[in-house]
């Protein structure tokens, strides 16, 4: 393997010791990717395990941890895999290399003779005494990795592709996983004011409020950033509900209560940008058709409200964090505390949060912000579900068009999506910017970053997936919005969502105007053949046949390559439409290549599935009064364990390719799919997300008027 070929991880953290270390029997594993729920490092050990040729229970995995992790940016984008799994072969296989090619040394004998076993060397199938361990202290770990060693055979693994138990399962079920179980001695515990909208200024705090606040109480104030600290979790949480219902603002820039409607949004300023792979519609087509489509604003709805820890011990500042981006975080508390970089370690720790930039790197800077008014002391802050609901960066609405002509046979000859949307990128970090909530509140806060979208080599943000993988000539004219009311940033699977639900929305409808069946017409429109598999392959497993339109009863099918380089995922929806609309089942079929963990993909799959139907049957952020009002969950509905469909995951077995991010590939499917089949149960189709009751009985009050 030639150096240009490393992944990302192994270029930016080179040296072979910044990933592996071995001691008292153990393989200490390090990496900058993080457990969000995913399963991510048990995966990431047993790739390890299987190139060192050790026992599973042998690795020790230390993940997201500034002083001693890899850098590897944000655990984002189903890339961990594809990107930071690749490093971690390459570095165990190196490491196997040069311990073996030490062992050879001291054994005088050939390379060829020696094998592994659970790290121990042997030769002719005698045990040597030398193992790992033994001659930890003899190899160079300094240098870099070249990615030359010989990685092991696909047909030789013993580990990769078994669904080994998740490593973080156990303390889930027992209590103290998660951020929110940490408890240190003599910590003080804050809640903070949030501002009603951007910019807006505290005029006053009542002090006959404040001063029937208990003694152990204290009030901080930094310009508007406003925050209450006491030993008690209930006197904080008490005296927070009180600020919050006296406090008076006045400015800033509140959120128009039209945000929500796709016709508004398509009126702001907006940057134009052309991509794609053909040309316009033709001027005289023989047949042309145009939909328009659309997503609201979403929230995260983290189950657990965000929180972090920090203390500040007048040189240090340590933080605990279930941010996504952990060195980016440092750098931002860097800027905004004006503090040296060098003197900030962060600590992953894992949250019942969510995949995407919620309020985590929000309640850092809180934390860390009242650690360095409070030096000596930890500081726990943690968010109410308004918080969560209201002030969290949300995912931004898109409003899609999609115009597509014929030809006689039913041939696409002319393609053209039209995207408008706001930022999917503003996490800490990017564009150099610290993007953090309670920092634009302070009397001198960093300089204001101008937004901008996720970079098309990165997978894109509005346009992720508008760049169908069906075989036609596509042009995409993006309408980014730069400055939006509404705080917006990286959610699950950005862009990709309101495109796939889109396109794939449109292809039935093209399929219709054609005379096609859904699966003939797509399958038609594929020439990729892992595409056409998995298409095929869903029809197979869900039972596909003739579609009746107005029955009540359907199913819908939908496909994508998740930012057409990750997964492939066909899904097959069935639906029962009535007052609502009731979601039975879905059937779908992955093809991601390798499968490290097939209970672990198998779990992410579920999991998108079931959070994409509550993003289609019941989300949406609404707006009252310039702010989000939608910060219960009374207001914000999610699907309930009652709605939650069968669904059936056939795995395409295909180890002889790389592995595939699957993280967000059953996002736009679901969705998609859930809308196909909608549309044909009603026989009438229903192009704005969510398919709520509300929004039913509009469309159906519509058609019969």
């Amino acid at each position: 393997m030639i150096p240009n070929a490393l992944p990302k991880s192994l270029v930016d953290n080179p040296r072979l010791e910044q990933w592996l270390a071995f001691k008292d029997g153990k393989v200490r594993l390090y990496t900058g990717k993080v457990e969000l729920g995913q399963g991510v490092l048990t995966a990431l050990a047993q790739i390890a395990a299987e190139e060192l040729d050790v026992d599973f229970g042998r690795v020790e995995i230390v993940s997201g941890e500034t002083p001693i992790t890899p850098n590897e940016g944000f655990t984002a984008g189903s890339a961990s895999i594809e990107v930071s799994g690749s490093a971690i072969r390459l570095a165990s296989a190196e490491a196997r290399a040069l311990f073996t090619a030490r062992a050879a040394v001291d054994l005088n004998t050939e390379l060829r003779n020696i094998t592994v076993r659970d790290g121990q060397f042997f030769v002719g199938g005698s045990p040597t005494g030398l193992d790992y361990w033994s001659l930890a202290g003899t190899v160079d770990f300094k240098g870099a990795v070249t990615g030359t060693a010989p990685v092991k055979a696909r047909a030789d693994y013993a580990l990769v592709g078994k669904s080994i138990p998740r490593l973080d399962l156990r303390a889930k079920l027992v209590g103290g996983a998660f951020i929110h179980d940490i408890a240190i001695d003599g910590m003080l515990h804050a809640r903070v004011l949030r501002r009603p909208w951007t910019g807006a200024r505290c005029l006053d705090l009542p002090s006959s409020v404040i001063e029937r606040f208990p003694s152990d109480v204290e009030v901080i104030r930094d310009g508007d950033l406003i925050a209450v600290v006491s030993i008690s979790e209930a006197h904080a949480t008490a005296c927070m509900d009180a600020l919050s219902a006296n406090a008076r603002w006045e400015g800033g820039t509140s959120i128009p209560d039209r945000a929500d409607d796709v016709a508004w949004l398509r009126s702001l300023a907006n940057v134009e940008r052309e991509t794609g792979n053909g040309r316009d519609i033709p001027q005289q087509p023989a047949n042309t058709l145009r939909a328009d489509y659309s997503r609201p604003y979403l929230a995260h709805a983290s189950i657990a409200p965000s929180c972090a820890i920090a203390r500040f011990d007048g040189d240090r500042l340590q933080v605990y964090t279930h941010s996504q981006g952990i060195s980016f975080l440092r750098a931002s508390l860097a800027k905004a505390l004006h503090l040296d970089t060098e003197r900030i370690d962060l600590f992953h720790r894992q949250s019942a949060g969510c995949y995407g930039h919620n309020g985590a790197d929000d309640v850092a800077f809180d934390a860390a912000w009242l650690a360095l008014k409070r030096q000596g002391a930890p500081i726990r802050v943690q968010w109410s579900r308004a918080d969560e609901l209201a002030s969290a960066p949300v995912s931004s609405a898109m409003g899609m068009t999609m115009e597509a002509s014929l030809d006689v046979n039913g041939k696409v000859t002319g393609w053209r999506m039209d995207v408008w949307s706001g930022p999917h990128g503003q996490r800490p970090g990017m564009s150099g910017g610290v993007n953090l909530l309670g920092a634009e509140a302070l009397k001198h806060p960093p300089p204001a970053v101008t937004p901008v979208d996720v970079p098309d080599e990165m997978g894109g943000g509005a346009l992720r997936n508008a760049i169908a993988l069906y075989d036609v000539p596509q042009k995409v004219i993006s309408h980014f919005i730069p400055q939006m009311p509404v705080r917006t940033s990286s959610f699950r699977g950005l862009g990709a969502l309101g495109n796939v639900f889109a396109i794939e929305s449109f292809i039935d409808e093209l399929a219709d105007a054609a005379g096609e069946d859904p699966v003939a017409y797509r399958l038609m429109l594929l020439r990729d053949e892992r595409a056409r598999r998995v298409v095929e392959l869903v029809a197979k497993f869900a039972g596909w046949g003739h579609q009746p339109q107005g029955s009540g009863r359907a199913k819908g099918v939908a496909f994508s390559r998740y930012k057409n380089h990750a997964a492939y995922l066909a899904a097959v929806a069935e639906v029962r439409v009535a007052e609502t609309v009731i979601l039975e089942k879905i059937w779908c079929t992955v093809d991601a290549g390798l499968v490290i963990n097939p209970d672990g993909l198998r779990n992410q799959i579920e999991g998108g599935i079931v959070q994409a139907a509550s993003w289609t049957l019941h989300e949406e952020v609404r707006f009252v009064d310039g702010r989000i009002s939608s910060d219960a969950w009374e207001q914000y509905p999610i699907l309930r364990f009652s709605e939650v469909p069968d669904i059936e995951i056939e795995l395409v077995e295909d180890a002889a390719n790389p592995a595939l991010g699957v993280g967000e590939v059953a996002l736009g499917p679901t969705a998609a799919a859930i809308g196909n089949a909608v549309a044909r149960a009603l026989g009438m189709r229903i192009r704005q997300l969510p398919f709520s009751r509300d929004r039913l009985m509009r469309s159906l009050l519509a058609t019969d008027q």
